[in-house]
């Protein structure tokens, strides 16, 4: 499973489509939504151009005079939509996952710059996700923040936050973090930094897909970084080696360790260099391990036999 999600910041300017059609293309979504497009109404040869490819749906809330715009497509061979419904600032799709049959409410939303406007959008998607149970995704940029380390060089207003904060609570919703980046969103001169896009799941959501993670893409041409939530286990690879904490119980380990790591190293490459002492640290330990508890499995076995014997 895959959901993205950029505040594009208007489509017509020069470069957007391309750069939104290439992630489109190379990461190949479930899902996408857009905030801030700054469209009026789109046709099917558009979305096709900037989906890649034929098999797609799509809704779309156009953009008032020359400002929002929410649009959402997906593709139709891994989410079948059900129904939608939203206002100004937020599109909710009901569908179903293909692959697994069950359904997920899918919220695109661009939160209002004043306080009351915050609060109404609040109140209704409060009022939505109590009538409807259902694994809930909310998704999109909210325009406020949950804490002050969430902005720099901008005004914190803690009663925002705390209505924010609240909202989420008692909506039981649960936030996906960001791997790698603090902040979501630049500001043009370069000095306003803010994380004001963001996932939020209910607890059946997670029910489905357990393992969600969020990785931030460059900016490029939007002052928001492209947002990726997924389900897969980021693999960082093997273990340099095992330890067993048993092993610091003897005293010799120390002394084994400390020799391998001096031994000498051919090279210039200080990374080359770290990862051959490692190497020649888990094979020492590999074959002093082998030495001291190799026998252990039989000794195990043996004394199982004696006791069957016994019996």
């Amino acid at each position: 499973m895959k959901v993205l999600s950029l505040n594009v910041r208007g489509f017509a300017v020069k470069g957007k489509f391309g750069w939104v059609r290439n992630i489109c293309i190379s990461e190949k979504p479930f899902v996408a939504v857009f905030q801030e497009t700054k469209c009026g109404t789109i046709e099917d040869g558009w979305v096709n151009a900037l989906w890649g490819g034929p098999n797609f749906g799509y809704v779309q809330k156009e953009a008032t005079g020359s400002s929002g715009g929410l649009l959402c497509i997906w593709d139709s061979n891994e989410f079948d939509i059900i129904d939608c419904n939203g206002c100004e600032n937020f599109i909710a799709i009901r569908g179903r996952w293909v692959r697994s049959g069950q359904e997920s409410v899918i919220v695109n939303l661009y939160g209002p710059h004043n306080d009351r406007g915050k609060k109404a959008l609040w109140d209704s998607l409060e009022q939505l996700i109590n009538s409807v149970d259902a694994p809930w995704l909310l998704v999109g940029d909210f325009n406020e923040v949950r804490m002050a380390e969430d902005r720099l060089n901008s005004q914190f207003i803690q009663g925002r936050a705390d209505i924010f904060n609240e909202f989420i609570v008692r909506c039981g919703l649960i936030e996906i973090d960001i791997n790698g980046r603090k902040f979501t969103r630049i500001s043009d001169d370069g000095l306003k930094f803010s994380k004001i896009d963001r996932f939020l799941v209910n607890n059946s959501f997670l029910q489905l897909w357990s393992d969600l993670s969020v990785i931030a893409l460059d900016r490029h041409l939007s002052d928001h970084c492209p947002l990726i939530l997924r389900d897969k286990i980021i693999d960082y690879g093997p273990k340099p080696f095992k330890v067993f904490d048993e092993w610091f119980n003897c005293e010799e380990v120390d002394k084994i360790i400390m020799e391998a790591w001096m031994q000498p190293i051919r090279g210039s490459r200080k990374d080359c260099n770290f990862r051959d002492r490692l190497k020649n640290v888990k094979l020492a330990l590999k074959d002093w391990s082998s030495r001291k508890f190799g026998g252990l499995d039989k000794e195990i076995e043996a004394f199982k036999k004696k006791q069957r014997n016994r019996n």
